[in-house]
């Protein structure tokens, strides 16, 4: 216990799935919460579920304006920025022949642009109060192609290469601020599911025994992703910096069919 006492972190898209696991699994080790999300009424159930002092504050993050408020009230309410932990995106089908282009503007807007907004807007705070982590939510489509996720693919592999700059950055700045990105695979969250049912007819919520299909079809849950942010927004990741951090059970390692 304790791992993250006394931190202040930031999450975005805190409301369900990854953000959700995120924000439970830091505030049981003592981080102190600001929890963004769209979604207002889910979003404070999740501040109700956290063990440590959170508060929830409504942001759509592809607004570039919402960043400084965002960044105001985390110092008035607690003093400092510790951990950001950029989680919110979307996802939508569509391949390079049938993405339209405000398909293609809105997703990443909500997935890249965000982040962008974000880390920017972060890392005066976060040098003043000497140091921290920013924890950007990428995918394995940014490492493979996933021809149905064109959009989402191109966000998340700029979300990759942004991390990386921006770790170099705060290394030649010596602010003491970490920058990595995390690459999950397939884990049951709500997009994950509904991508499940439009890509292969399958709803796993639907299913007799949903735990049972999941593990069947080799899918991780939000706890494996959100151990992970736990341990880099911890002091035990302080030498890891632009590094991407692959979380799939092995599934972009190679083919385990042959």
């Amino acid at each position: 216990m304790g791992r993250v006492s006394n931190k202040v972190v930031i999450i975005t898209g805190a409301a369900s799935g990854l953000g959700k696991a995120d924000a439970i699994r830091l505030s049981d080790e003592g981080a102190k919460l600001v929890l963004t999300d769209i979604n207002v009424k889910e979003g404070k159930q999740v501040v109700k579920e956290c063990k440590n002092e959170a508060l929830f504050f409504e942001q759509d993050v592809s607004q570039e304006n919402s960043w400084s408020d965002l960044i105001k009230t985390t110092i008035s309410e607690f003093g400092k920025l510790d951990v950001l932990v950029n989680n919110a995106g979307i996802a939508r089908i569509g391949n390079i022949e049938s993405t339209t282009t405000d398909q293609w503007r809105d997703i990443l807007r909500v997935n890249l642009d965000s982040v962008f907004f974000g880390c920017r807007a972060a890392i005066p705070e976060m040098s003043k109060s000497g140091g921290g982590s920013i924890i950007n939510m990428s995918s394995t489509t940014a490492l493979i192609g996933l021809s149905p996720y064109l959009a989402y693919s191109a966000a998340k592999g700029g979300i990759r290469s942004m991390t990386k700059s921006i770790a170099i950055h705060c290394q030649e700045q010596k602010n003491n601020i970490r920058c990595n990105s995390i690459h999950p695979g397939s884990i049951f969250t709500p997009m994950v599911d509904d991508a499940l049912k439009n890509l292969v007819g399958i709803k796993l919520m639907d299913q007799e025994d949903p735990e049972a299909t999941r593990k069947a079809m080799g899918i991780g849950e939000p706890l494996d992703v959100a151990n992970l942010v736990l341990f880099l927004a911890s002091e035990e990741s302080k030498h890891i910096n632009g590094a991407e951090l692959v979380i799939d059970n092995g599934a972009t390692a190679g083919d385990a069919s042959q």
